[in-house]
């Protein structure tokens, strides 16, 4: 007979079934009345650091605080005041060795080049008329027209008459024409009668060097970095976080009065890093599929798969395009390489998404880049 110990050594994966789970809203840092919180998931560490910046690079920290073990794998920590303005990170420490620093899987506003989360407030982003916008509603799927666009691509060129070149904010200038008189931008695609843009990934990734902008380091998007954050190189200050939030929604009310709705394009089936990757850095091993030498398994053919059908997985995705739906009001998610996910994931996925509009949509890829 084959013993808990020895099965879990034949199978190394298995130990992750043994996690427990933490589906709650307070991850990873939270504000209210009596302070700042932080409560990070990572079950199998010996011992996690909070740290908090000044800044969002080239800075020592300030305070360097021993987290709690709690309930459900996570570990907490609290300040008595509201730390606007500050930064953080995350430090575990595994198997005896103390991991890079990261800003935890569910930083929503970060620093330069996103490797410190960002301590802001939220409401102050909101465009003006937040509360009362909405996108277009269609009576049926196939009704959508639908106008797939990167942001640099659709308004670099240098006779496009745009002033917010490569922008989230290009969106949002009307009466732009190029050369010929012919409209550009936002006008454009009225005319086109386009009833949604479908974005390219617009979260914070990982190939473009946020801090040198002018090198125009160019990429899709398909790299990610920080899930629940917009992309800084889109916004017109990289450096202030709170800029790449309040110009992404900006973009999108402007959409949204202009009868367009926005779609954004979701890479959940893989990460830009491997062992470097802020799920390796906060739960080494568990976000991830692997074969049975250990080694990555790679369906989505950029080194790497998550594993959806691990609860912690599922909820995250779950929750994460749920955050966006709530805070950025986007009205539709295609999901990149889907079918690397289970089918279980993806039904929650659109059922959650229905309850907070039931008109949003999603679709994706039904096929996978790897075996």
């Amino acid at each position: 007979m084959v013993s808990a110990t020895d099965a879990l050594a034949q199978n190394p994966d298995a130990i992750y079934s043994t996690y427990e789970t933490y589906n709650g809203s307070d991850l990873e840092m939270t504000l209210n009345a009596s302070g700042t919180h932080f409560r990070l998931w990572s079950p199998s560490a010996q011992a996690v650091r909070l740290k908090i910046y000044p800044t969002g690079r080239n800075s020592a920290s300030e305070q360097t605080i021993e987290m709690t073990r709690d309930k459900n794998g996570t570990w907490t920590a609290g300040i008595p005041q509201k730390l606007y303005g500050k930064f953080y990170t995350f430090q575990i420490l595994h198997n005896g060795k103390w991991l890079d620093e990261t800003p935890g899987v569910w930083a929503k506003a970060v620093g330069i080049n996103g490797n410190r989360g960002a301590i802001i407030d939220f409401d102050a982003t909101n465009p003006e008329g937040w509360d009362n916008d909405k996108g277009p509603t269609i009576k049926n799927i196939n009704d959508a027209v639908i106008y797939e666009m990167h942001h640099r691509d659709f308004s670099m060129h240098p006779s496009s008459g745009i002033a917010s070149k490569g922008k989230f904010l290009a969106l949002t200038e009307h009466g732009t024409t190029n050369p010929k008189g012919d409209k550009t931008g936002i006008d454009h695609l009225k005319e086109l009668g386009v009833t949604h843009v479908h974005i390219l990934p617009s979260y914070d990734y990982n190939s473009v060097d946020e801090a040198n902008l002018p090198a125009n380091t160019y990429n899709w998007g398909y790299d990610p970095q920080n899930y629940n954050a917009p992309e800084g190189s889109y916004s017109t200050n990289p450096a202030n976080p709170s800029t790449r939030v309040s110009e992404m929604k900006e973009m999108v009310k402007a959409l949204h009065d202009a009868g367009i709705g926005v779609v954004m394009d979701v890479v959940y089936n893989h990460t830009a890093e491997n062992d470097g990757s802020n799920f390796s850095l906060t739960a080494p091993g568990y976000y991830y599929r692997h074969r049975p030498d250990g080694s990555y398994s790679d369906a989505s053919g950029c080194g790497n798969e998550t594993a959806s059908e691990r609860q912690q997985m599922r909820n995250f995705i779950v929750n994460s395009v749920k955050y966006w739906a709530k805070e950025y009001h986007i009205d539709g998610f295609r999901f990149d390489l889907m079918a690397i996910h289970d089918t279980t994931t993806m039904n929650e996925v659109a059922r959650e998404l229905k309850k907070i509009n039931p008109d949003i949509f999603v679709y994706g890829e039904g096929w996978t880049a790897g075996n």
